[in-house]
């Protein structure tokens, strides 16, 4: 007959509630040597082939907040999950550029419209162009952790494309910083695709803002990146 000894819940409900470094690790020892007294020591069980102690070590680790950040990789989290701005301070100034793009599909009539220059608000590819490179300018007004830095250069393209009747915008934004153009390059392309939408709703209210994506960015720690289609 098995005899086991009784669990020692007070000791389970102490490790699984601790928030002290040392106080966690000394209770992980005390529950493993828990672990080896009823299973008779550490040897291997389960299908990992890991023994109990081993496989509760290792959960736990997998669960401390310290791991969990180097694995996610989220720099706008603290260690308690918190949002926060990140300190880019210790970095280098380096020239950093980001090209994005989209597309707003206007459907023919719209597109017809557009091509023509007859809708009532007027020339929707100039006065878009232009908003998005004040909706550029404004970004960290806009994302709430992004960086509020110095732009020297900002451009915003668009051309109507016949084949599926839709604007095709392609923001670029380029700076000599500490951090990257990213979500400028998204923003100016966004601005600018919400723009059209505003000059043609009274015509249409089907007009659909698609894949606004980053296309590839250059400089920084990450280095160069360009999307592979």
């Amino acid at each position: 007959m098995l005899l086991r000894r009784p669990v020692n819940y007070s000791l389970c409900k102490r490790l699984f509630s601790t928030k002290n470094d040392h106080d966690f690790a000394s209770s992980i020892a005390e529950y493993n040597k828990e672990l080896e007294d009823i299973f008779g020591g550490p040897s291997s069980a389960g299908p990992t082939g890991s023994s109990g102690s081993n496989l509760l070590t290792q959960e736990t680790q997998l669960s401390s907040p310290e791991v969990s950040e180097n694995v996610c990789g989220l720099t706008h989290t603290g260690q308690q999950g918190e949002a926060q701005m990140v300190d880019v301070s210790p970095k280098e100034n380096t020239k950093r550029t980001a090209i994005a793009s989209c597309k707003v599909l206007l459907g023919k009539q719209v597109f017809d419209l557009v091509s023509a220059n007859q809708l009532a608000k007027g020339d929707v590819l100039s006065v878009s162009k232009i908003a998005g490179i004040t909706g550029a300018k404004q970004t960290s007004n806009l994302i709430p952790l992004c960086h509020n830095i110095g732009l020297s250069h900002v451009n915003v393209d668009l051309a109507l494309n016949h084949s599926d009747y839709s604007v095709v915008i392609q923001g670029e934004a380029s700076t000599t910083a500490k951090t990257g153009v990213e979500m400028e390059a998204m923003t100016a392309v966004s601005i600018a695709g919400l723009t059209v939408y505003d000059m043609c709703k009274a015509a249409s209210k089907n007009i659909e803002i698609t894949n606004v994506r980053l296309e590839r960015k250059t400089g920084g720690k990450s280095g160069d990146w360009s999307r592979e289609e």
